[in-house]
């Protein structure tokens, strides 16, 4: 049976593969993205995201079979607002996904409305650009209790043997007053030097400790004054159980290194 990898990916800033100028400073992100898909064993059934643009009370999944475009984003291009990702969803999936973890005593919540946020519609509309990979939702809980989204990775692994592709989308540095600033450089590349040495640790109970003890790592809260954009790291790699992670690659966009892993 072909299990696949997780992945988490620094999904970068705002639509940016929409708008000319972004797409340039992003083009090894463009890149990478459009070849992840040759990471896989073979076409997913569908992808499970976790996107660090989506957090609920409690865990939630969104069941929608169409789900719709959500803008969150500010000061951006009028014609960035009428973006249309039309891929579809597969309310089974959501419904497998609120099973694993009601079994491993998660309460689950579901939502008919939750659409395609850019952490969605970015990376997973650069690898399949036809639109026609179903996509699921799974939201965080927003008490960003670390080793909590680690052990919601660990129900929802048996996806990975199901021909699902689990993404966590987020960003290795994600401080929205240090973009473009040259002292946030130092303090990107140091944060993720912890991330990568953590997610390539062979020991996966000692890779985990140190994604839970995140705040630890130089700079910590200077890269992630909130942890929205990390949490999704937690969960890709509690689903990777003992497969060890490795950087795909660095990007590095506004001043800031932007990094994305590969489990398996």
């Amino acid at each position: 049976m072909t299990r696949f990898p997780t992945l988490f990916l620094s999904h970068g800033g705002g639509p940016w593969p929409f708008m000319e100028d972004r797409r340039v400073q992003y083009a090894k992100t463009a890149a990478e993205f459009g070849r992840l898909p040759q990471l896989l064993p073979e076409r997913p059934k569908a992808v499970l995201v976790i996107t660090g643009h989506w957090e609920a009370e409690a865990f939630t999944v969104s069941t929608s079979a169409h789900p719709p475009m959500v803008y969150d984003y500010y000061g951006f291009p009028e014609h960035t607002y009428h973006i249309t990702y039309p891929a579809p969803g597969q309310p089974a999936l959501a419904a497998e996904v609120k099973a694993l973890l009601a079994r491993a005593g998660f309460a689950c919540r579901e939502d008919a409305n939750q659409g395609f946020d850019h952490g969605t519609f970015v990376p997973l509309g650069l690898m399949y650009p036809n639109a026609d990979m179903p996509i699921v939702l799974l939201s965080l809980k927003s008490s960003y209790d670390a080793a909590e989204h680690i052990k919601v990775g660990q129900a929802i692994a048996s996806l990975r043997d199901e021909g699902i592709l689990i993404v966590g989308s987020g960003l290795t540095y994600h401080n929205m007053r240090g973009f473009g600033r040259a002292e946030s450089k130092p303090v990107s590349y140091d944060f993720e030097a912890y991330l990568n040495e953590a997610i390539s640790n062979p020991d996966a109970a000692r890779r985990n400790a140190m994604l839970v003890d995140w705040e630890k790592a130089p700079s910590a809260r200077l890269a992630h004054p909130r942890e929205d954009h990390l949490l999704p790291l937690m969960v890709a790699a509690g689903a990777a159980g003992s497969d060890v992670g490795r950087r795909v690659f660095v990007d590095e966009v506004a001043s800031v290194a932007m990094a994305s892993y590969v489990f398996g």
